[in-house]
């Protein structure tokens, strides 16, 4: 038997089985949000700063330049505004109406849903699967500064309505979750010259995926008291959350490889389009919308995490599991 891995390695090979796990853990999360509402929801305070572990996590890997590169090849961030901010919201629009009809609060939900930036969570998705972190946290830092312009317009343009935010709170949140760690990450990289990511980040990236199962489960708990299963109407509109995510994946990745762009920001625009920031796309509905408008973002919360895992395994499995081989070489016994 090997006998000679150190704490670090078995850290190392944890991490591996989270990453296979996901699909799983994902849903677990939901379950101990619905399941223990009182407990996880305690956490929601701390949700920012659980990002920013998870933040921290792939930027204490980046290089100054790495970052520069990202924001020089405009056509990623082109690509994922184009898909995010025209493409889905359309879709949205037209989905919800077919099968709403009249019911203005749940077609606005839906816009608003697909009219608010990309998620902070997305970058986990990106650096589990190999994908360009350096672009993942340009778009995260564009999309949201971008978010009290562009959110307003479309709903304004598709709806004829305003969508109000809270650029204070907003931006606290964008400096907590993105730019302090990454700032720091970065920085602590390149004064160590690679040194300190070496020893820690066997430790944390398994931290981050905790912590990702964490955000869920706190998210599920404040969702919770607000779904009502037998409603047959919220499972219709679940059914509609689900439908225009795997919409969202699919056109993603179908703009990533027509345009030809390398497997790493292949990666990092399909979780960029897919995921939203569907916490804040909540508090907006349920402060400035109808009630009705707030269900598809607390459905949405539910379900996100857990396509985002499937979608992964379906069209980047191969790529996780490749490199997964070449990390973990098993030593002769």
């Amino acid at each position: 038997m090997d006998n000679h891995r150190g704490p670090a390695e078995y850290a190392q090979v944890l991490n591996v089985w989270l990453e296979k796990s996901m699909p799983i853990l994902t849903p677990a999360g939901v379950a101990l949000g619905f399941l223990l509402p009182g407990i996880f929801s305690a956490l929601r305070p701390f949700v920012p700063w659980l990002f920013a572990v998870m933040t921290l996590s792939g930027a204490i890997n980046l290089k100054v330049r790495e970052f520069g590169l990202a924001l020089r090849d405009p056509l990623p961030i082109v690509l994922v505004f184009a898909a995010s901010h025209v493409v889905m919201p359309l879709t949205a629009l037209f989905v919800a109406t077919l099968v709403f009809r009249d019911e203005g609060g749940i077609i606005s939900g839906y816009v608003l849903l697909y009219s608010i930036p990309t998620a902070v969570s997305g970058f986990i998705w990106v650096s589990m699967y190999r994908g360009d972190k350096a672009l993942a946290l340009a778009l995260i830092l564009i999309a949201t500064i971008a978010a009290p312009l562009i959110t307003p317009f479309t709903m304004s343009a598709l709806l004829g309505t305003s969508a109000a935010l809270d650029m204070p709170g907003i931006a606290l949140s964008l400096v907590l979750m993105v730019v302090v760690p990454t700032v720091i990450g970065i920085g602590t990289n390149e004064i160590s010259r690679g040194k300190v990511p070496r020893l820690i980040s066997p430790w944390l990236n398994p931290l981050a995926k905790f912590c990702l199962i964490l955000v869920i489960a706190a998210n599920t708990a404040a969702a919770a008291p607000k779904v009502h299963l037998a409603d047959p109407q919220v499972w219709i509109i679940a059914g509609v959350c689900v439908f225009l995510a795997l919409v969202s994946y699919g056109v993603s990745r179908a703009i990533g490889m027509l345009s030809s762009l390398s497997p790493e920001k292949q990666v990092t625009v399909f979780f960029s389009t897919g995921l939203r920031n569907i916490s804040a796309a909540a508090t907006i509905a349920i402060e400035f919308f109808p009630e009705q408008a707030a269900l598809p973002a607390l459905l949405g919360i539910l379900f996100q995490q857990i396509i985002a895992a499937l979608m992964g395994r379906l069209f980047l499995g191969s790529r996780v599991f490749v490199r997964q081989k070449r990390r973990i070489a098993v030593k002769p016994m």
